[in-house]
């Protein structure tokens, strides 16, 4: 008996909503800032892997420069809660996390060793150059 295809859920077929999120990282030529949106049109395509977990320096690094209160933790944890480990996370040439940081620290918590991910051979131009997280449209 032939066993069903399994399709993965894409962001097409599911239409989860999702908050708008930008990837920053700071350079000589300012901080650059990615629409997640299109990493994850641009992403859709590459191979996906499996990554141990042991490699993603994200997991050994603060969250953010600023100290997260009590409701930003809070906030924090319930959206590592509802992660959904089905999508790949999004890395970067260099192998930084462009997508997925909850998803990681989801797949962390459970025990995970390894979480399956897509990755640039080069990165896609940054949508910004120079603008904050205040001037970004939402």
């Amino acid at each position: 008996m032939r066993q069903p295809l399994r399709q993965t859920p894409s962001i097409e077929t599911t239409k989860i909503a999702v908050r708008k999120q930008y990837y920053f990282r700071n350079s000589p030529r300012g901080l650059l800032a990615w629409d997640v949106d299109r990493l994850v049109q641009l992403s859709s395509a590459l191979p996906r892997k499996a990554i141990p977990l042991s490699t993603i320096l994200e997991l050994h690094q603060a969250w953010s420069d600023e100290p997260q209160a009590g409701r930003g933790m809070l906030e924090h944890l319930r959206l590592i809660d509802e992660a959904d480990l089905s999508y790949p996370i999004i890395l970067s040439a260099d192998g930084a996390v462009m997508d997925g940081r909850h998803r990681v620290a989801k797949a962390a918590r459970e025990g995970r060793s390894e979480i399956e991910a897509v990755q640039f051979d080069a990165d896609p131009e940054p949508d910004h150059v120079g603008l904050g997280p205040d001037d970004l449209p939402y």
